[in-house]
């Protein structure tokens, strides 16, 4: 089975989610090392693509990987949702120590994955996490290769949000939202 992270209550329909409630994980401070391990989870393998919009789930507020919030990602030895790396850098929710070892003896790089080490692995996973539909593992590809991908930094998307003005960081901001049909 893959390891898991983030898997909160809060942040599913449902109760009782592998990781427990965020509550139980967020700590005054992160990991010295916290910004490498950001990194390394934004540069995950995109397993599957959620189209959705959450806010954090403890302030209410739109975040980086609000868009597209519960899609997963891994790096074949781990699964996350795509908006784990947010309440790592804001939260500073608690990481497994296998999780701390495997990512700082790998120097931070994210690894290439071997489909046929990962399919079972994904398989025996997914419906821990609420997406038995997904299984078995269907893919072609023999070996996963890390593929440069952008993601904003919360540093630039907080600074693309002007006070006031509501949370649209991949819009333009020099004009008003048009108001709906009433």
């Amino acid at each position: 089975m893959l390891g898991l992270l983030g898997f909160y209550d809060e942040l599913d329909y449902g109760s009782e989610q592998p990781n427990g409630s965020i509550h139980d994980a967020v700590r005054p401070v992160g990991e010295p090392d916290e910004a490498d391990l950001v990194a390394y989870l934004d540069a995950g393998h995109e397993l599957m693509d959620v189209l959705e919009t959450q806010g954090d789930v403890l302030t209410g507020m739109g975040h980086r990987h609000s868009v597209g919030c519960s899609s997963l990602m891994t790096d074949g030895a781990w699964l996350w949702r795509q908006d784990f790396p947010h309440y790592l850098e804001t939260h500073h929710v608690s990481l497994p120590e296998e999780f701390l070892r495997r990512v700082r003896r790998l120097d931070y790089r994210m690894p290439a994955v071997l489909a046929a080490r990962f399919a079972p692995l994904y398989d025996r996973t997914m419906p821990l996490v609420g997406w038995s539909s997904a299984v078995p593992w269907r893919s072609t590809e023999a070996l996963f290769i890390p593929e440069a991908r952008e993601v904003i930094s919360k540093a630039r998307f907080e600074a693309a949000i002007p006070t006031g003005r509501g949370d649209r960081p991949q819009g333009r901001w020099d004009r008003p939202r048009k108001r709906g049909k009433r």
